[in-house]
């Protein structure tokens, strides 16, 4: 077993009540947040506080602020939980647009409470301002001869101001008079590390299950066999059906139970988050090449009566589990038991499912002069390779969904 952890530090109000926590990524038990990859540290959080530790352990019945990227706000990866009391935050660097605004309005109106992070300006945040239950005003950063009159802009119909970066007593009763309504900073607590045992996961059984979850005929019982032969995903499913957020009347005490009420798209999400947070300083352009590649393969096997479309997208997913997993190819393959033709095909490139993959591989790459004695028409190869595009941005708003 490893260990996870999670940095929380608490939001209070003007009584010095604590009224939130703000969760934040942390690595170790080194008090910074040490990252390269934002999704990647949205993920971990996420997943560590719904997933592993369970959101009441950390926070009990108060509120819990969730730092979201850009990606994560326009539906790149799913948000696999209820809004009940979470206020996502807008990190104080994301561009904001036009684009960025329409997604905000899809999260207000699934009922998500919208926090702006360390706001220095009314004007960098004006077109989305509207949307914010919360302004977090970074003190720090802010010309404070300017904050008393920028608090009026700040301030909208129930809106709650948040001073944050308080270090001293004197800034407290300062922005005490300017009328903060919650307060957050150094001067009442750094953040705690919580620490916690992880149970080992698998991410090659959740590549699988994200595979198979694509097909229109997908059993249960099938989906249960794999999950249920990972104790650490069982775990974590029965934990998060029986979380506050799904509001179950009685207790789920089965994955097949778990499985039928979640539903197949919110499977999909859980795996998918399950699957970016475990692949740590992986890009996430990495499992975008999956997806795209185990979709063109699909696409192109639909023209092969002999291949199934299914076995074509297990390949095209897998053909970058060398450098998901840190692992070589053949050590992977002689832990799982794939059917030999997907073997042959990964390994060798060679049989039905090996050309495909090749095809898709020399298309992906720009290798038009190795495709000339291909069995797919340039025409076909177009099409699947433009189909598995769209599909794949397709997928972000099925997971979101």
């Amino acid at each position: 077993m490893t260990n996870l952890f999670i940095g929380r530090q608490a939001i209070f109000d003007k009584d010095l009540n604590v009224k939130a926590y703000e969760l934040l990524f942390r690595s170790g038990e080194i008090n910074q947040a040490q990252f390269l990859d934002g999704n990647h540290a949205t993920a971990v959080v996420i997943a560590n506080a719904f997933l592993e530790m369970g959101l009441h352990k950390l926070v009990g019945d108060k509120q819990a602020f969730i730092n979201l990227t850009r990606e994560f706000i326009l539906g790149d990866y799913p948000l696999p939980f209820s809004s009940q009391q979470l206020v996502l935050e807008v990190l104080e660097d994301i561009i904001v647009d036009n684009e960025l605004r329409e997604a905000l309005l899809e999260l207000k109106a699934q009922g998500y409470q919208l926090a702006l992070d360390d706001v220095t300006d009314p004007q960098s945040v004006d077109l989305i301002i509207d949307l914010a239950t919360v302004v977090k005003v970074d003190l720090m950063s802010t010309d404070r001869d300017a904050l008393p009159a920028q608090m009026q802009q700040y301030r909208g119909s129930g809106r709650v101001l948040l001073a944050e970066k308080v270090e001293t007593q004197a800034e407290f009763e300062w922005c005490q008079t300017l009328g903060f309504d919650l307060y957050q900073g150094y001067f009442f607590a750094k953040p705690a590390i919580i620490k916690e045992r992880k149970l080992p996961g698998s991410k090659l059984v959740i590549l699988r299950l994200i595979a198979d979850l694509q097909h229109s005929d997908v059993e249960f019982s099938k989906l249960e066999a794999l999950i249920c032969q990972d104790v650490s995903l069982s775990y974590k499913l029965l934990r998060l059906m029986n979380s506050a957020y799904y509001g179950t009347r009685s207790k789920i005490q089965s994955v097949r139970q778990a499985l039928t009420l979640l539903g197949l798209k919110q499977i999909q999400a859980w795996l998918s988050l399950l699957l970016l947070s475990e692949s740590e300083n992986k890009p996430p352009e990495l499992l975008r090449t999956a997806m795209v590649r185990g979709k063109m393969a699909e696409f192109l096997c639909q023209e092969e009566t002999r291949i199934r479309p299914e076995s074509g997208f297990t390949v095209g997913l897998f053909s970058v589990l060398e450098a998901l997993m840190d692992m070589s190819l053949p050590d992977i393959l002689a832990e799982v038991p794939f059917a030999e033709d997907i073997q042959v095909a990964l390994l060798e490139h060679s049989g039905p499912l090996g050309e495909v993959l090749k095809a898709v591989l020399h298309y992906e790459r720009g290798e038009f002069g190795a495709l000339v004695d291909s069995e797919f028409s340039v025409k076909s190869l177009r099409n699947a390779y433009m189909g598995a595009i769209i599909w794949s941005e397709e997928m972000s708003t099925v997971l979101k969904n």
